[in-house]
C-alpha cells in the first residue's frame, strides 16, 4: 500500500484508544495486597499518563520502586490486559486513518510488550508500537514514522506533539477537560474518538 504524505497519525494508548482503568486498578490493589502497602488505586486511574516509576514512587520507598514495578509488570498480562476495553471511537478513528491511505502509529508511555499485548486484545490494526516514553520524549517516535498528528487525552500528549513536529488532537477522555486542553494550547481538542473521523476527514481535505 502507499501511504499518502501527511495522512500518517500517531494515538496514545491508555484513555485515548484503550479504557485500561479497571485493569489497571486491579494491578494495583493485587499490588498491594503483595506488597502490604496501602495503595489508592482509585486516585491513580483519574490520573492515568505519568511513567509507571513515578507513580509507584507516591507508594513504596525509593529503593523499592524497581522491584515494584518488575511485579506490576508481572502482574499486568494476566489481570489488566483481559479487563481492557477499547474506548468509543478507537476502532473507527484506526479505521479513519487506514482506509485513507495513511499508517498508524501507538506512541505510549507504557511498556512496549504490555502496549503491544493491550492493542492485540483490543483488535486494533496498527502498523508499529513504541512504548516507554512520555510528553516530549514521544517526539522522536513520532518524527520517526513522519506522524502528521498525535492523538492523545493528557496534556504532556500537547507536548509530545510539538516535540514530533505534529499536530496536536486532543480528546478529553482523560484527566482534562475540552477547555483545559484547550487552554494547554491543543490545535484541535475533541469530546472524544467518536468525534475524530469527521475532524480527519475534514482536515485531509485541507
Amino acid at each position: 500500500m502507499t501511504t499518502s504524505v501527511g495522512l500518517d497519525v500517531g494515538f496514545d494508548l491508555d484513555m485515548t484508544l484503550a479504557d485500561t482503568r479497571t485493569g489497571i486498578a486491579a494491578v494495583y490493589d493485587e499490588l498491594s495486597r503483595r506488597l502490604d502497602v496501602e495503595i489508592d488505586s482509585q486516585a491513580i486511574i483519574a490520573r492515568l499518563g505519568p511513567p509507571l516509576e513515578l507513580e509507584m514512587a507516591n507508594w513504596v520507598p525509593e529503593e523499592q520502586v524497581p522491584a515494584a514495578v518488575l511485579l506490576f509488570r508481572e502482574i499486568y498480562p494476566d489481570l489488566a490486559v483481559p479487563a481492557t476495553t477499547a474506548m468509543a471511537g478507537a476502532h473507527e478513528a484506526v479505521e479513519a486513518v487506514r482506509a485513507a491511505g495513511g499508517r498508524v502509529i501507538v506512541v505510549t508511555g507504557k511498556n512496549v510488550h504490555d502496549a503491544r499485548r493491550t492493542v492485540s486484545w483490543l483488535g486494533l490494526k496498527v502498523d508499529e508500537v513504541v512504548g516507554s516514553v512520555f510528553g516530549a520524549a514521544k517526539g522522536a517516535a513520532l518524527t520517526s514514522f513522519g506522524a502528521a498528528a498525535y492523538v492523545g487525552d493528557h496534556v504532556a500528549d500537547i507536548e509530545a506533539a510539538r516535540a514530533g513536529g505534529a499536530i496536536s488532537v486532543t480528546v478529553a477522555t482523560g484527566p482534562y477537560t475540552v477547555g483545559e486542553l484547550r487552554d494547554h494550547g491543543a490545535d484541535v481538542a475533541l469530546g472524544d474518538l467518536t468525534e475524530f473521523a469527521t475532524w480527519f476527514g475534514d482536515w485531509r481535505q485541507v
